[in-house]
Parts: C-alpha cells; sequence; structure tokens
C-alpha cells in the first residue's frame, strides 16, 4: 500500500497520466500479472487489481482499509472490485475497511489461481508462460476488448471489436498461426 508517512509529508506514488505506480489509470498491451504474498492491502490491491490476472499465495489477505485512515481507494479499486467481486462484497470491502482471504477471493473469481506460500511468483511464470505460447497481436486485442467492453451495448462491442479485428486477422502472425496449424507445427510468432 502508500507509505502513509510520506502521504503525510506529502508524498504520491503517482506517474502523470498512468496513476499509482505508473499503472492504475493507464495498463500496458502486455498481459500483466499480479503475484501477491502476504498482504495486498490499499494501493496494493489497487496495483494488483490493475493486472490482468492475479496469483496469490494461501492465507494472503486483500482489501483497502483506506476509510480506516481517512482515505478512500483512489486508485481503481472502486471502479475494478464492483468488476471482479459481487457488489455486496465489494461494497463491504469498501465500508469496514476489512480484509478478505485469497481463498475468499478466488472462490468469488477476483483471484486466478492459488499457490502455496511463497509460490504466487512461479505460479505466476507458469502461467506467464503458458500465455507466452500465443500470439501477441491476439493477446493484446483480446486484452484490449476485453478491458474496453464494460457498459458497453452490443452494437458499440461490434464497433469497438470490428478495426481491430481487421487489423489482427490481416496479420503475418494470423497467416503464420493457420499455416502452422495446417502444418502440424508450433507457430514462430513476430508481433507483426
Amino acid at each position: 500500500g502508500m507509505d502513509l508517512k510520506a502521504f503525510a509529508e506529502g508524498s504520491m506514488p503517482i506517474v502523470e497520466g498512468r496513476g499509482l505506480a505508473g499503472m492504475t489509470e493507464r495498463s500496458c498491451r502486455k498481459p500483466l500479472i499480479a503475484a501477491v504474498e502476504g498482504f495486498a492491502l490499499a494501493g496494493g490491491l489497487e496495483i494488483a487489481l490493475s493486472c490482468d490476472l492475479m496469483v496469490a499465495s494461501k492465507g494472503t489477505r486483500l482489501g483497502i482499509p483506506e476509510t480506516g485512515v481517512g482515505l478512500f481507494a483512489g486508485a481503481g479499486a472502486l471502479l475494478r472490485l464492483p468488476r471482479q467481486l459481487p457488489y455486496a462484497i465489494a461494497m463491504e470491502l469498501a465500508l469496514t475497511a476489512d480484509p478478505i482471504t485469497a481463498e475468499r477471493a478466488f472462490e468469488l473469481g477476483m483471484v486466478n489461481r492459488l499457490s502455496e506460500p511463497g509460490e504466487a511468483v512461479a505460479v505466476a511464470i507458469e502461467l506467464a508462460e503458458r500465455i507466452a505460447r500465443n500470439a501477441p497481436l491476439g493477446l493484446a486485442a483480446s486484452k484490449e476488448i476485453l478491458r474496453e467492453t464494460a457498459g458497453r451495448t452490443e452494437a458499440e462491442f461490434w464497433q469497438l471489436q470490428n478495426p481491430i479485428l481487421a487489423r489482427v486477422f490481416a496479420s503475418a502472425d494470423a497467416l503464420e498461426g493457420a499455416t502452422a496449424f495446417a502444418q502440424k507445427r508450433s507457430p514462430s510468432w513476430t508481433g507483426a
């Protein structure tokens, strides 16, 4: 989370145009995986929620305790939690300042994979290696579309997706993927 002593002295770990830690307001094109051990509270959870996937070790505590210190979760948790959790659970986290366990967050769909304590990074790397076998343009397009469709109508979805589809389906990687499949070999992605 945020260094409250530094905050009291007027410091904020914000990158202009990108948010807390340079990532809560604007993400990158590549998939991001949070690996959480122990605690992800306040800004720490907001950074983890800014990632596309989350791996957490058993016993990890996740929460937004800002209301307990006179603040509120201002780096995206109030946007992302109700998208990933039932509304009532997101509201309870925000209003009580009490954390939940990684196990509960996994049951509710906020955590993708649970690991044994000390293994979150290893499990996140396994997940990243699985993702890295796929085409970079397809990954970036999937991430963009999934992130941008919340609140859109079906017509708006197609309006968003169609130009992305045209670009990706006309790419060298799309041709390589189809050719590799037909030739029963692994594709060689170029990102073009």
